[in-house]
């Protein structure tokens, strides 16, 4: 697809302004296969992760561990966009970032294909950082592109980014996944970390597309900033090590000394966060009036995405474990699920992005608040139809595939109703004081939704279960109507943004 340009005329100024990218600036094209092929490892190791950690050949956890290793794992993902968004702004800039999280990714899938269980961590450690400093840096750097919040290309620029991320995701789990499953579960993150490769070797090749402000760095560390800074992350870092050596050294060390902790500051962190910029004296009126309104935003996120990245984990094992993964007769791995969303997201992205469009030239197009209600009523009753499927294996018979995939289907409606929306109202609503970190507080919602699965799972609660699959459909749906009761209110506190 990065082939498709056209000749045509953008805004003086802007790198490569003689070519577009269907349209839209040729730098969105160096960013897109970037995430492309960032998404293609991480996808592909993601879609790996839950079997290998109840696999015999892999790690043989039970499913309740494996569901919070995975929640945790995503959680913590998510974290690290917001200090991934700060180095950003502090030290090195989004284009510079960016390039460096490229090659830790790749270390980290490197790290999972040594065939050892003692850097299996350590390997989903380093792409959890990767991952944090990549994600919110690439998303503003889309946002780079375009001449400001009111660039009508805009939503449509964010909608082909988000095709981009779907091409790698549905290719991962057919190839890695498949390799993983049949062959050998490190050449399938080996294959993981030969992806992130030849992503970070074409944005370093087509970086000069992007521009000149992803260079810059917004709000430099002074050197005596940078000192106090390299205290405070060595203090921490030694508080941890030797904590950690004194559990260990005394044997009551457990897989929930880690986990435990990762949750709760999943759950805490991005209540501080919000908390801290709403409390900020240097944002003015219209700023605080934004960040309210962005406060209903980021909750109706967070229950979206706790039910939604259990299509992941909850799903993933009730399809390993209880249904027929077969079609007309011929057996499928159980990661080709993961590719059932993607696939649909490239099919259906391009009819949203145009019925939205389409509507608002007729003055009609849903508010956002309207939209992140669709979405919570839609991943609510994806959960609902999820009680068909638990409800046959309940009675001792194998479900159908297509169950798994009708609730696929569901939840990817849903999402194209949440995702780049929200994508796009966070670089719209950002306070400018903020720039790079606001992506990675919308990413917080991500966080805070994982998290309280992760929690769910350490506490031993059975997520695969009806009546907990039930009372999650209920909140989504109820969390849905409220956002819609309140949808007036919403577009009054955000202002001049649409």
């Amino acid at each position: 697809m990065a082939s498709s340009l056209t000749k045509d005329s953008v805004r003086p100024g802007t790198p490569g302004s003689e070519k577009t990218f269907f349209g839209h600036p040729r730098g969105l094209a160096t960013l897109f296969m970037t995430e492309m092929w960032e998404r293609f490892s991480y996808y592909g190791m993601k879609a790996l992760l839950p079997l290998y950690l109840v696999a015999p050949g892999g790690l043989h956890m039970n499913a309740a561990t494996a569901t919070a290793i995975y929640s945790v794992y995503l959680s913590l993902v998510y974290l690290l966009a917001l200090p991934g968004g700060w180095f950003a702004d502090r030290v090195l800039g989004p284009r510079k970032t960016v390039a460096v999280a490229g090659l830790v990714i790749m270390l980290g899938h490197l790290t999972l294909a040594l065939p050892s269980s003692g850097t299996f961590f350590a390997g989903l450690g380093l792409v959890a950082i990767g991952s944090g400093l990549l994600k919110a840096n690439i998303s503003t750097m889309v946002g780079h592109l375009y001449d400001g919040p009111d660039d009508p290309r805009r939503d449509g620029g964010f909608t082909l980014f988000y095709i981009g991320i779907n091409l790698g995701a549905f290719a991962a789990p057919l190839i890695i996944g498949t390799v993983g499953e049949n062959v050998n579960w490190h050449f399938g993150f080996a294959l993981a970390a030969l992806g992130m490769a030849l992503g970070l070797a074409q944005y370093l090749l087509g970086s000069r597309h992007l521009h000149a402000s992803s260079s810059v760095v917004p709000t430099p560390l002074s050197a005596e900033e940078k000192a106090a800074t390299l205290r405070k992350s060595a203090l921490w870092a030694a508080v941890a090590v030797v904590f950690y050596a004194v559990v260990g050294f005394s044997g009551h060390y457990t897989l929930n000394w880690l986990l435990v902790p990762i949750t709760v500051a999943g759950l805490i962190i991005p209540v501080m966060v919000i908390a801290r910029i709403k409390r900020d004296k240097d944002l003015d009126r219209v700023e605080q009036s934004k960040m309210s309104a962005y406060i209903w935003f980021f909750v109706a996120a967070a229950v979206f995405w706790m039910i939604y990245d259990q299509g992941g984990s909850t799903v993933s094992l009730f399809a390993d474990s209880s249904a027929e993964n077969t079609i007309f007769g011929w057996e499928f791995p159980v990661s080709w699920y993961q590719s059932v969303n993607p696939v649909m997201i490239m099919a259906l992205a391009p009819v949203f992005a145009w019925a939205w469009l389409a509507l608002a030239r007729r003055g009609k197009e849903p508010s956002t608040a309207v939209k992140f209600a669709m979405g919570l009523v839609l991943i609510g009753a994806s959960f609902f139809l999820f009680l068909a499927p638990l409800s046959i294996a309940d009675g001792g018979h194998k479900a159908a595939a297509m169950w798994l995939v009708a609730i696929y289907f569901v939840q990817t409606v849903g999402e194209l109703t949440v995702s780049p929306v929200g994508l796009s109202v966070t670089t719209k609503m950002a306070p400018a004081k903020y720039a790079s970190q606001m992506m990675g507080v919308w990413f917080l919602a991500v966080t805070a939704g994982d998290a309280t699965t992760g929690l769910l799972s350490i506490a031993g609660v059975d997520l695969n279960k009806t009546g907990i699959v039930a009372f999650q459909a209920v909140l989504a749906v109820v969390a849905g109507v409220a956002v819609w009761m309140y949808r007036k209110k919403v577009k009054e506190l955000m202002g001049d943004v649409h």
